[in-house]
């Protein structure tokens, strides 16, 4: 009899703790694994938006190089050229964050951007609304636009 109530004093946890303690771990593991993909996109997303900036600082800097004209980015050789004399220089890199080179194509006025993130629509004489665009605002004025990531399109007017 003392056999049995000597084992009881002995100090350790239960099994109901470890089980406790294990299951609050995997909750917390869990949620940084459903977060961590969701946050690495946005990051993505975030630097798309960088670049889609940068080319509209490029198309402002090609216009003034050449008498407010806007460069016919929805042409190969054009596009080409382009990227070649404004986005890379310096051994710059243009290209997606997941490692995959920007391309450009004309787009049609009103229609929303599919396909990859790494294509960049080029829209003469248009503007943006929201996340679409409309015609307007002279020969002059270009809206570029990129399908995100995570959802939705970026545009923006020259």
């Amino acid at each position: 009899m003392n056999k049995i109530q000597k084992g009881k004093g002995e100090k350790g946890f239960t099994i109901i703790e470890v089980v406790l303690v294990l299951a609050i771990a995997g909750l917390i593991f869990l949620m940084v694994f459903i977060a961590l993909p969701a946050l690495q996109r946005n990051q993505r997303d975030t630097q798309r938006k960088n670049d889609l900036s940068r080319v509209q600082s490029a198309i402002n800097s090609y216009q003034a190089n050449n008498r407010g004209n806007v460069p016919a980015l929805g042409t190969a050789s054009v596009a080409a050229s382009f990227i070649s004399s404004y986005m890379t220089v310096g051994g710059d890199t243009f290209s997606d964050p997941s490692g995959t080179a920007y391309s450009f194509a004309a787009g049609t006025v009103g229609t929303l951007p599919t396909g990859n993130s790494n294509v960049i629509y080029f829209f003469a004489n248009a503007k943006c609304n929201g996340e679409n665009t409309v015609a307007g605002g002279g020969d002059s004025k270009v809206a570029i636009s990129m399908k995100l990531e995570g959802g939705g399109v970026y545009c923006l007017n020259n």
